[in-house]
């Protein structure tokens, strides 16, 4: 028996910067701010953080750096350049006068999928399911062909095991060999109910990438996450029609402990499975949610195989650190992505993807940053900068470092996440992405206030955006981390504004060779930013506070855990 409801979160009080309703939970609307903020000064603080700033991003989005793509020549050029600065700035090294962490990764090109094939079925049910029209499958087992013959299919709700919310759906069910069946998102979405798991905003549980990993705990031979568009925050094109081509780390069990295959079907392939035993998807969706869950057999067998082709490549993520005068062997890590989509040949006009505000601005931001406190007072702790490698092609080169940490996960005190900086000018406001998670915010949000300035949640936190950045590795393995940037709300302009220049940017130029540098950008706010994260870390280099997540969070047990080898 599972409880629905979770015990009531401890949302500490992020001073008055953030609107709190009654139950102390952030404010629903990210206009929402407290009197204090709402009053907040008008007059401009803190745009001159580091005047080289620009210079970084545009040279790092430069033709010559032919986008930046992993395990090719602008990796390489990125890489030494990255290398350069470090050393000029005064960063040791990882590993004498080097700073490169090898990254071993593995591209994995499906040249060939199945049908998949259904048997057992009723007469209203189809035999088969076409590649990309009804499903999409791929296998992230590192090996050339691969093979699910006659796989028994099981619903199994939200395919979610969640000690903290007294939540299992694979309770009491063996599913080794079958094919699991599953919800996108979690229960909390799909309720709207803020006491069930988050309420609005996703969960770790909701993501899909969550949901692989558990039914591979679990034995499956195949998962299948079942597509809908307002859940996902993305329609099947998204999903389906996109390069096929996976990349992943390359691991000394080539992924065996994966499921065989993952993919998702579409609602009207569900449906039609679901019409199979008499049910249909919200009949089952309120079993899901109802508190007693069984997992349920949908009296149907599955087939399909995957045939692959193979290239490992070789990748660096970029390491450089300050040295900490009292506690060198505690660590505040800064973080960013370096690489982007490289070269498109087949455009005429335009081939290189130079990814000028993903990332090469998050990437300058980290430069900037580690320029800045060389030029401080040795701080207490150790400063870590970590740029890291294979972002776009699925956090690989995070998760690398989270896998085989330079400096140990648990004498990290923190990490700070920058993807895509400000490049519109001074916002009044800072977006914290995943607000109500660590207690970190409070830091934040103390910084901020001193600027003028107010604190607000992402206005979409259903799609999971804390769950989509190179933060997420670490958060993974418990060490609490910052992802936040600025705004909408301009100093001039106002929010409408600023809202249509983000809405502009992901339109005309997001992931597309139109995302280059622009001698028009005003980055006064993302030095504003920038002194935000230096005193941040600052104040974490220079004291004994040991951030965590707060109480009901999914990561804050394993966070106890790592404290207790800290000694």
């Amino acid at each position: 028996m599972k409880n629905t409801l979770k015990q009531p979160a401890l949302w500490l009080t992020l001073a008055s910067a953030v609107a709190l309703t009654a139950c102390g939970k952030p404010a629903e609307s990210p206009q929402q701010v407290s009197p204090v903020s709402a009053n907040a000064a008008t007059e401009l603080v803190d745009t001159e953080f580091n005047p080289k700033l620009a210079e970084y991003i545009k040279t790092l989005s430069d033709d010559k750096f032919q986008g930046r793509a992993p395990a090719t020549k602008g990796e390489e050029l990125t890489v030494a350049y990255i290398e350069d600065n470090f050393r000029r700035i005064g960063l040791k090294g990882i590993d004498g006068d080097s700073y490169k962490q090898p990254v071993s990764l593995v591209q994995i090109d499906p040249k060939q999928v199945s049908a998949m094939t259904l048997t057992g079925g009723g007469e209203q049910l189809p035999t088969s399911l076409a590649y990309r029209d009804d499903m999409i499958a791929w296998t992230t087992q590192v090996v050339e062909a691969v093979e699910v013959l006659e796989s028994e299919m099981v619903f199994v709700g939200y395919g979610i095991v969640a000690p903290e919310y007294n939540w299992n759906d694979y309770e009491g069910l063996d599913v080794k060999g079958k094919t699991v069946v599953m919800f996108v998102n979690d229960p909390g979405y799909a309720t709207q109910n803020p006491e069930l798991f988050n309420g609005n905003a996703m969960t770790y549980y909701g993501r899909w990438t969550y949901k692989f990993e558990e039914a591979a705990r679990q034995g499956a031979a195949m998962a299948l996450i079942i597509h809908e568009t307002a859940p996902a925050s993305y329609g099947w094109g998204v999903v389906a029609h996109g390069s096929p081509i996976k990349f992943d780390l390359i691991k000394e069990n080539k992924n065996m402990d994966r499921a065989k295959v993952e993919g998702w079907v579409t609602a009207d392939t569900a449906a039609k499975l679901f019409a199979n035993i008499d049910s249909d998807i919200e009949t089952l969706r309120a079993q899901a949610l109802s508190g007693d869950f069984k997992p349920v057999p949908l009296n149907v067998k599955a087939s399909v195989s995957v045939n692959n082709n193979l290239r490992e490549l070789n990748s660096s993520n970029v390491v450089g650190y300050i040295e900490g005068s009292k506690y060198p062997d505690e660590y505040v890590l800064y973080m960013a992505h370096w690489d982007h989509l490289g070269m498109d040949f087949s455009n005429p006009t335009n081939k290189v993807f130079n990814g000028a505000q993903d990332n090469a601005s998050g990437t300058g931001a980290v430069i900037a940053l580690a320029e800045y406190f060389a030029q401080q007072p040795q701080p207490e702790r150790s400063i870590v900068f970590v740029l890291v490698t294979a972002e776009e092609r699925g956090l690989l080169g995070s998760a690398w470092y989270a896998e085989n940490p330079v400096f140990p996960l648990e004498k990290t005190v923190a990490a700070i996440n920058m993807d895509v900086m400000n490049v519109y000018g001074p916002m009044k406001d800072m977006v914290v992405v995943g607000l109500g998670n660590t207690d970190l915010e409070e830091i934040l949000v103390k910084h901020t206030e001193k600027q003028g300035r107010y604190a607000v949640k992402e206005p979409n936190p259903e799609a999971g955006i804390a769950y989509r950045s190179d933060h997420f590795s670490l958060s993974k393995k418990g060490v609490p981390i910052l992802y936040a940037k600025g705004g909408n709300d301009h100093y001039q302009h106002g929010a409408e504004w600023g809202a249509a220049k983000r809405a502009e940017y992901n339109t005309c130029c997001y992931h597309k060779v139109e995302d280059e540098w622009d001698d028009n950008w005003d980055l006064r706010g993302a030095q504003q930013d920038l002194f935000l994260y230096y005193r941040v870390g600052n104040e974490l280099a220079n004291s004994r506070q040991w951030p965590n997540w707060y109480q009901g969070n999914e990561f804050r047990a394993i966070r106890d855990a790592s404290a207790a080898t800290r000694q």
